[in-house]
């Protein structure tokens, strides 16, 4: 049995208002609401609702017998939740059935799979949240934006989990072979690439409506003849077209709806196809070849390329002036900022601006709300001037304010998801511009067993002591970490925070310590370890023979366990690297707060 892949688009790009150069700095209302929401429900009452109720009806009569797949930008989720609810539901609807696939794609339908990694990524991973929050479902297939293809883009797409991209069939790619197969990524083989059968899909959405065209009208007769005119040996066809043609582009009085929904019927009836989601394809049928594409291509236009959105020097202007901005929004945690960037980043606002002589068809993909591309060049100019002078304030701002910079290990590309990611070097654990650990080393998170408190002139005890990080030939006793210099004595220590000397491995302190033969816990200031395991004091405090609270500044330690001072110390045992100058003493010893020399031992006759 062969398959057929119904595959529509649905994109709905927020529509910029008429945005003067005296609003740059004064008005960051860039977005007509009034018309965004006009178009969403125009689109919504016309198309989306009336053709999502025939692929209702269509999956209920013919049950496992039809699929579809969709691709629906975030842009557009966004505007069906906030101006036509009711159309979110009917997707809802559709995808409870089981027999709907809902493809991943970059949250905007940007360009950034072209020079913007880093927001590829994240957009890719923003979308399938927004898929799994509204439908419940976890993409398998990939499909870009207008179908942007090559083979590092597909190689980028593999590493991130995905087992298949779908992609447009270009003659200038393909030469003789034909599209009805699936075919391998040149650089990923395990990596699937099935493409569109761009004639046939465009049959249907580009010339349904011509009078002017030969095979006018298209009836399912005549289409389900087309079908069984192709090679048998081809197993698959995928038809790929936008929603809003399906009612919108192409009106109902055009018979467009009627023909979709006996479509299905012709086609099961008197062919050997069958209707599958692009997954189902890809399970049933293996690549027959690589398919090598190295320059990117698309499904925009004659030429099949990306001179749709970058074929001007307006165009160009508009688009390195957008990306000039990527390592800013690296750092930026503002919502409304990163909001405004990503709806910059469609693909709509670049093809506006195109000063190309376009085709009948292609000037059906599109309703420009701009009366020339100029007009449009220097609206969107405008609004990201205004964008940027915001951006660049946050920054200074940032700047000025430690708790800001202190929040930027939580930037929105850190906070990307990577589960569905085979390769664990695609996790980005930080951003382009991450700033560098602190040296300084929080005390250790568990709470080391406490030795008991000896009794006067007991020497320290050998338990105590929590084993060492990873490799202890250890002596007797580990240490926990100082602030930054520590003394160690034969007891294993833990590393300090810079240098240290110790035979024993020791973790980083962070200042500088001294430390009994038993582990002990950091002090706050300048201590010294007495006989016995001795607490922290608020000022200056000796240590008596038995236990004692640690001092805050200044505190003697007795020969026994001792918690860990701040700063100075000089070590016997090996240590790891610390942050700074550390040796560790006889017992471990927490970290102090300050610089203090450290006293001799006192202790208290009772």
């Amino acid at each position: 049995m062969r398959a057929i892949s119904l595959i529509f688009k649905v994109h709905q790009p927020f529509r910029l208002r008429k945005y003067r150069f005296f609003d740059i700095g004064v008005n960051h209302d860039y977005y007509d609401d009034y018309q965004n929401s006009y178009a969403m429900k125009r689109v919504a009452e016309r198309a989306y609702l009336p053709m999502n109720a025939i692929l209702l009806d269509l999956i209920k009569q013919y049950g496992d017998a039809f699929h579809v797949s969709f691709v629906i930008s975030g842009t557009a989720l966004d505007q069906m939740a906030w101006y036509a609810p009711e159309v979110l539901k009917s997707f809802q609807a559709l995808a409870k059935t089981g027999h709907v696939e809902f493809l991943a794609c970059p949250y905007s339908f940007s360009l950034s799979a072209l020079d913007q990694p880093l927001e590829f990524e994240y957009e890719i991973e923003k979308h399938n949240d927004c898929i799994q929050k509204y439908f419940g479902q976890t993409p398998k297939v990939f499909c870009n934006s207008d179908l942007l293809y090559s083979d590092e883009i597909g190689e980028t797409v593999s590493k991130m989990g995905y087992e298949a991209i779908f992609t447009e069939g270009a003659k200038a790619i393909l030469g003789w072979k034909s599209p009805n197969y699936i075919y391998a990524n040149a650089k990923v083989p395990q990596m699937k690439v099935m493409l569109r059968n761009a004639l046939l899909s465009e049959d249907i959405s580009f010339r349904f409506s011509q009078h002017t065209w030969a095979e006018w009208p298209l009836t399912t007769d005549r289409f389900v003849r087309k079908l069984n005119e192709l090679p048998p040996e081809e197993p698959i066809l995928n038809l790929y077209m936008d929603y809003a043609v399906l009612g919108e582009f192409q009106g109902a009085e055009t018979g467009i709806l009627e023909f979709m929904r006996y479509l299905p019927k012709d086609v099961l009836e008197n062919t050997n196809f069958k209707f599958a989601s692009l997954s189902q394809v890809c399970k049933q049928f293996d690549a027959v070849s690589p398919i090598h594409v190295p320059i990117v291509m698309s499904c925009i236009d004659e030429e099949k390329d990306t001179t749709a959105w970058l074929g001007n020097d307006l165009q160009i202007d508009a688009y390195k002036t957008l990306i000039a901005q990527d390592a800013a929004m690296d750092d930026c945690i503002d919502p409304e900022l990163c909001k405004d960037w990503t709806f910059l980043q469609s693909v709509d606002h670049f093809y506006y601006m195109s000063t190309k002589w376009f085709s009948e068809e292609s000037t059906l993909r599109y309703i420009r709300p701009y009366d020339s591309p100029y007009n449009a060049f220097i609206n969107y100019m405008n609004v990201l001037s205004d964008f940027i002078d915001r951006l660049n304030v946050y920054h200074e701002l940032d700047s000025k304010n430690e708790n800001i910079n202190n929040s930027k290990k939580t930037t929105k590309k850190t906070t990307k998801k990577t589960t569905n990611s085979k390769d664990n070097t695609m996790k980005k654990e930080t951003v382009k511009k991450a700033s560098a650990p602190k040296a300084t080393a929080k005390p250790a998170v568990k709470k080391a067993a406490a030795p008991k408190a000896a009794a006067p002139k007991a020497t320290a005890p050998k338990a105590a002591a929590k084993p060492a990080a990873k490799k202890a030939s250890a002596p007797k006793v580990t240490v926990k970490p100082a602030a930054k210099k520590v003394t160690a004595s034969k007891a294993t220590a833990k590393p300090a925070a810079k240098k240290t000397t110790s035979k024993a491995t020791a973790k980083p302190v962070a200042k500088k310590v001294t430390a009994s033969k038993a582990t002990a816990k950091p002090a706050a200031k300048k201590a010294t370890a007495s006989k016995a395991t001795a607490k922290p004091v608020a000022k200056k405090a000796t240590a008596s023979k038995a236990t004692a609270k640690p001092v805050a500044k200044k505190a003697t330690t007795s020969k026994a366990t001792t918690k860990p001072a701040a700063k100075k110390a000089t070590a016997k045992p090996a240590a790891k690297p610390a942050a700074k100058k550390a040796t560790v003493s006889k017992t471990a010893s927490k970290p102090a707060a300050k610089k203090t020399a450290p006293k001799k031992a006192v202790a208290k006759k009772k």
